[in-house]
């Protein structure tokens, strides 16, 4: 007889108890000394918690994977943006639909709302990656990225409230759109002190997707990792690696874990 759904409760099994969880890891340099084997070893890690994420039915597809760091800034300064001083000026990945006219449509609701809350909008990058590195069904909804830099002569802090403000009216204007592709909008992080790469990945992808993350100037004093295992959504490009300060590992998305 062919088996179909979980046994009854029995013993020490009961069903209700039947989950699968996320991969989280974290490295980080006691002394807060940035470099680049940071980076590699949290790479590392993630990898060894390919067992706690999942894939999709091409078996080349992740429910997620990522990492967030410090704003590597030695690597930024080497991009040929005059950027000024560390903690003067916000960045982050920046997820765009592929089709060029809507892609053209979100940097102009974001433009306007950094604009907007006076701040100076530096510029814009292509972050490369290999397409080739992923799978089919990661591909279909795979977005344009970019690395975008802005400043305002203002302290830190007030500052890192800017960009959130920024990031959350640039998020409500693309929805008011309603372009056919509004949902590959979305800013990973947007920040003066964490950088985050993430995607649709495995985690052995997320290092040979980003081709930044191969770069010795990209250094970091912490690296948090993630591995998602999507539990109670389907896999998306903005809902892999749903972390901007902290990773976890989904229970607390429940009513149950959280009791």
């Amino acid at each position: 007889m062919m088996y179909k759904g979980l046994p009854k409760a029995q013993g020490l099994y009961d069903p209700a108890n039947e989950h699968e969880n996320c991969g989280i890891g974290f490295v980080a340099h006691i002394k807060g000394q940035k470099s680049h084997d940071i980076v590699k070893r949290g790479l590392e890690v993630l990898v060894n918690m390919t067992h706690r994420g999942a894939e999709s039915s091409d078996n080349k597809s992740g429910d997620g994977a990522g990492i967030l760091m410090q704003v590597p800034h030695e690597f930024c300064n080497s991009l040929g943006l005059n950027l000024p001083a560390e903690g003067k000026y916000g960045t982050g990945l920046v997820f765009l639909p592929s089709n060029q006219k809507e892609q053209d449509a979100c940097i102009e609701a974001l433009n306007q709302q950094i604009a907007g809350e006076g701040l100076q909008l530096i510029g814009y990058r292509d972050v490369p990656v290999d397409s080739n590195a992923i799978g089919e069904i990661a591909r279909r909804s795979e977005p344009k990225v970019k690395q975008i830099f802005v400043t305002a002569n203002l302290e830190q802090d007030v500052l890192e409230r800017k960009l959130f403000i920024v990031r959350k009216l640039a998020e409500r204007t693309v929805r008011n759109l309603n372009l056919e592709q509004n949902r590959a909008f979305y800013l990973p992080s947007f920040s003066t002190k964490t950088f985050i790469y993430k995607g649709m990945l495995t985690p052995a992808q997320l290092g040979e997707y980003f081709l930044d993350l191969q770069n010795p100037l990209m250094t970091s004093a912490i690296s948090l990792v993630h591995s998602r295992f999507s539990t109670n959504t389907f896999p998306t490009w903005d809902l892999a690696q749903p972390f901007r300060n902290m990773a976890h590992n989904g229970e607390i998305n429940t009513i149950k874990g959280n009791r």
